[in-house]
């Protein structure tokens, strides 16, 4: 284990240290702003079976990367490029589905399965995925019920970003948001960002307990094209070199608190643009997770805070009661117990109420 944490958190390092011992895949990174300051920064563990974790390790935390993936959109409407209540036909016209680009943004457009069977290189090639999902009928009519966007959230988004600015959202995060910025985030990786990927591990047990409850549309939103929950898949470099905004961000948790640390110091968003994204669209059934839930656009909005988490139990989260964003990935796919843990400790060295 590698890092640091302020006086008065070792209560965390102690959790973050036994999680990591009863993990029997790869490692984790834990890491949390407060008060001005990076307080927590920890990483240990194996990024493989023949690397430790260290600190610029980078690993997939799967649907923690939607924020990252709305923050173009939202960014080039904050400067008045993007209307996001303008028909998105204005923006892309071979779309069928008669949606806004807020709708996309909030998970209300209802694209959220394909009818057509797709394999799993239908991920590698952008213009086939967002051809098919031009051409797809929603499941609903957008604007009258939410539900999650699985697999499919950043070429729509994205899609949008790429007609109105002509770069890809992969190429905009490094332009604008994360190279800026300074956080080591990346959608679609490069050669030496490639070398620094930990391998993903575990998955069985611990995606078929994720799916219990959940009905045919959530298998459905999850597994066509197929792969997206494959080992193999998603630990090759074809995956790791595409652009899958929804879920194929690589980062780190220092990077993953980072962004919403700039959005709070306004170094992102303006506080109109914040406050619209942050809302929340109102509390319902999501129609795909099966859960009650609210949706802002690209977060999940709750009356703590704000944040996504994603499959396998990484996240990402600001507090508005604590005044804190905290960021947990993990290599090994499971449960957000482990996350759980590690915020309930920071917040009990903060002298916080648990969660």
């Amino acid at each position: 284990m590698g890092g640091t944490v302020q006086p008065g958190l070792e209560g965390l390092r102690d959790v973050f240290a036994d999680v990591l011992a009863q993990q029997p895949g790869t490692g984790a990174g834990v890491a949390a702003w407060h008060a001005g300051q990076w307080v927590v920064d920890l990483w240990g563990g194996w990024a493989d079976h023949n690397t430790p974790w260290a600190e610029d390790t980078l690993v997939m935390p799967y649907s923690v990367t939607k924020p990252f993936a709305a923050m173009p959109a939202l960014l080039l409407a904050d400067r008045g490029e993007l209307d996001l209540d303008a028909p998105v036909q204005d923006y892309w016209p071979e779309m069928v589905a008669r949606t806004t680009t807020r709708q996309l943004l909030s998970h209300h457009a209802g694209l959220v399965v394909l009818d057509v069977d797709l394999p799993s290189e239908a991920f590698l090639d952008w213009n086939v995925l967002c051809g098919h999902l031009a051409a797809q009928e929603p499941s609903w009519e957008p604007g009258t019920a939410s539900g999650e966007s699985a697999l499919f959230y950043g070429h729509l988004v994205g899609e949008v970003v790429r007609r109105v600015d002509g770069r890809t959202p992969g190429q905009y995060l490094r332009d604008e948001v994360c190279g800026p910025l300074g956080l080591d985030f990346h959608v679609g990786l490069r050669d030496d960002e490639l070398a620094r990927v930990a391998e993903l591990t575990g998955f069985g047990e611990a995606l078929a307990a994720g799916s219990a409850g959940h009905g045919e549309l959530y298998e459905r939103a999850l597994d066509n094209p197929e792969g997206a929950r494959d080992r193999t898949f998603v630990n090759s470099e074809g995956w790791r070199r595409a652009e899958v905004p929804a879920v194929n961000g690589h980062g780190t948790a220092r990077a993953v608190a980072g962004l919403y640390v700039a959005l709070q110091q306004g170094e992102l968003l303006s506080p109109g643009m914040l406050h619209e994204a942050t809302r929340g669209e109102g509390v319902g059934p999501d129609l795909v997770m099966g859960d009650e839930r609210e949706w802002g656009l690209g977060v999940v909005v709750d009356d703590d805070g704000f944040g996504m988490g994603g499959t396998g139990g990484s996240f990402g989260w600001w507090s508005e009661g604590g005044q804190y964003a905290f960021g947990f990935v993990t290599g090994l796919i499971g449960g957000y117990e482990s996350g759980d843990r590690l915020e309930n400790a920071f917040r009990e060295g903060l002298g916080l109420e648990p969660l």
